[in-house]
C-alpha cells in the first residue's frame, strides 16, 4: 500500500452544490493521516457527527497533489472562492 500523507477537514457550506465554506474561521481540520483509508475512515466519522446539518461536507485532500500543482492529474481547486 502506498502511503501518501492525506488531510481531512470540512465545515458548513454556503451551499450544499459549491464548496464554499460560510465561515474559513470555522473549517475543522479533522487531521493528517498516512494513507487513504485511514483518512476515509475519519472523514466517514466526521460526516457522520454532522448527519443532521444538511450544510455540513467534509473533505479528504491528498496533500501530495496540493504540493505539485505543476501536473496537469493534481489540479486544485481554492476552497471558499
Amino acid at each position: 500500500m502506498k502511503r501518501r500523507l492525506h488531510l481531512v477537514f470540512g465545515g458548513e457550506l454556503v451551499d450544499p452544490s459549491r464548496r464554499k465554506f460560510r465561515d474559513l474561521e470555522a473549517v475543522e481540520i479533522v487531521g493528517l493521516f498516512p494513507d487513504y483509508e485511514s483518512a476515509y475512515d475519519a472523514w466517514k466519522d466526521a460526516s457522520q457527527r454532522a448527519v443532521d446539518s444538511a450544510l455540513t461536507r467534509y473533505f479528504i485532500a491528498r496533500l501530495t497533489r496540493l504540493i505539485d500543482e505543476e501536473k496537469a492529474e493534481s489540479a486544485t481547486e481554492e476552497f471558499g472562492s
